[in-house]
């Protein structure tokens, strides 16, 4: 088992950094804020899941790979409620007309 581990770790890793890498094009590229957000709370937080999941099978204790899970869900709730906020705040920057 030992030796097919980093045979499992590795495309995890290569997959969460392409989706990372992704994420970051989707930023510039892309024009809207909403879809910008998109972009950045749905494929980075992905990646970062894709690459925790690499990380757990050689976590030297199960205190380390909750450690790991724990830093996957905060970032996933910072970046719900970050981009939550984004959001209305560009929503309301649409809505107001300038006379």
């Amino acid at each position: 088992m030992a030796e097919l581990l980093p045979w499992l770790q590795i495309p995890l890793l290569v997959a969460g950094c392409l989706f990372f890498g992704i994420g970051t094009l989707g930023l510039f590229r892309l024009t809207e804020t909403r879809d910008r957000l998109h972009a950045l709370t749905k494929v980075d937080n992905l990646g970062l899941g894709l690459i925790a999941l690499a990380l757990l099978p050689s976590a030297p204790t199960v205190g380390d790979g909750v450690k790991i899970l724990l830093v996957w869900l905060v970032v996933l709730m910072a970046s719900a409620t970050s981009a939550h906020l984004i959001a209305r705040a560009a929503g309301r920057d649409v809505t107001r007309e300038d006379p």
